[in-house]
């Protein structure tokens, strides 16, 4: 799994596409990408890794980010609530799914347990419950740097478009 100070940068920098959030519902995005990894309390209770509430399970499942972005949408009472929401919560498994170690994402859980990972797997697994500086560079250069660019694209395209509608307007006296 990528650190648990990665998997905020993906609704940060969603803030930055969708515009204008209630905080409580960036609140909800930024708590919504971290809160699948609550499945390693399991580890705890002797849960089986390859159950429907083991690690990488219902939590990192589709299902888990449909019903976080429904919570998202009566939060922010506004459609683009639902799928900031939505979107944030499901970054987390697509974050792990592209990591170099764990046993997959069940992506469709609680219909099936099978566990996936992409073809194409560049971020370093995190060890639970310890920091390694590899890792850190690796979340730096495949989540926080493309996140960054995402966000500073949104700025710019937002910021051009606002400026042409400005001109359009005084045109338009």
């Amino acid at each position: 799994m990528p650190t648990i100070f990665s998997h905020p940068a993906v609704p940060l920098a969603l803030r930055r596409v969708f515009g204008e959030l209630p905080s409580r519902v960036v609140a909800a995005g930024i708590i919504g990408s971290i809160l699948p990894d609550l499945d390693v309390i399991g580890f705890r209770f002797h849960v089986p890794y390859g159950s429907t509430f083991g690690h990488r399970g219902f939590t990192h499942s589709i299902v888990f980010a449909l019903l976080w972005g429904i919570a998202g949408a009566l939060i922010g009472r506004r459609w683009n609530a639902f799928v900031f929401v939505f979107l944030a919560v499901l970054s987390h498994p697509i974050l792990d799914a592209m990591t170099n170690g764990g046993r997959g994402v069940a992506f469709f859980s609680p219909f099936s347990n099978h566990r996936y990972f992409f073809p194409w797997r560049p971020i370093q697994v995190s060890p639970i419950g310890a920091i390694d500086v590899g890792v850190l560079w690796s979340e730096l250069r495949w989540v926080w740097l493309p996140c960054g660019a995402v966000a500073l694209l949104a700025a710019v395209t937002r910021r051009w478009s606002r400026a042409e509608a400005g001109d359009r307007g005084r045109l338009a006296r």
